[in-house]
């Protein structure tokens, strides 16, 4: 595939991807870019089709994933998600760094892909601190928390397999993580300014 390099950031919530990711794109403004994914739950209120999701039926979605055309996909409470190679490839084609934040079962599938992105893994220091981040946001039930505490252990697990990550990412201390995230996409993000001043 034409086009920089993407990045596949992983790891379990709380671990604070999302916090790395949003000093990434305020540092380096027009660098990166999202792609769109697809799924099959309807949308939900203000959300707009083709900026917040590509909203397709359940058919649609599963004739395109026997055909080859998503990179991954997974189904979530009875819904199906996925990454089309067309999704990234539109982010690429506007010579920015495709974002994919996705979960291990994700990660397996693009490893079978011609993608060839740069593999992240995001975690917190230890179990116990992630519990302590996820009840500190108040918006989990136990039940659910729980769930996402038993995913957690097993990406934990799953990310130690040799191979599977460019980088490990320990976000104990967020400057220090979000320093080790630059060093780890820093030759890709020069790539992109050079490309875009010429």
């Amino acid at each position: 595939m034409a086009g920089p390099r993407p990045v596949v950031m992983s790891g379990p919530s709380g671990a604070g991807k999302s916090t790395l990711l949003k000093k990434l794109l305020k540092e380096f403004d027009g660098v990166f870019g999202f792609s769109v994914s697809h799924t099959t739950r309807s949308p939900r209120p203000g959300e707009e089709n083709g900026k917040d999701y590509h909203y397709v039926t359940r058919e649609v979605m599963q004739a395109a994933i026997a055909n080859g055309e998503f990179v991954e996909n997974a189904e979530f409470s009875g819904n199906m998600y996925g990454t089309s190679k067309a999704a990234v490839q539109a982010v690429q084609a506007k010579n920015l760094i495709c974002i994919l934040d996705i979960d291990m079962q994700g990660v397996k599938n693009i490893k079978r892909t011609d993608l060839n992105p740069i593999y992240v893994s995001i975690q917190a220091p230890s179990m116990d601190i992630l519990e302590k981040r996820l009840r500190d946001r108040k918006t989990e039930s136990e039940e659910s928390l729980q769930k996402r505490l038993h995913a957690a252990k097993v990406d934990v697990e799953i990310s130690k397999e040799p191979g599977l990550f460019d980088a490990i990412i320990i976000n104990d201390d967020l400057d220090a993580a979000y320093g080790k995230l630059k060093d780890t996409l820093l030759e890709e993000i020069q790539k992109v300014r050079d490309t875009n001043k010429s």
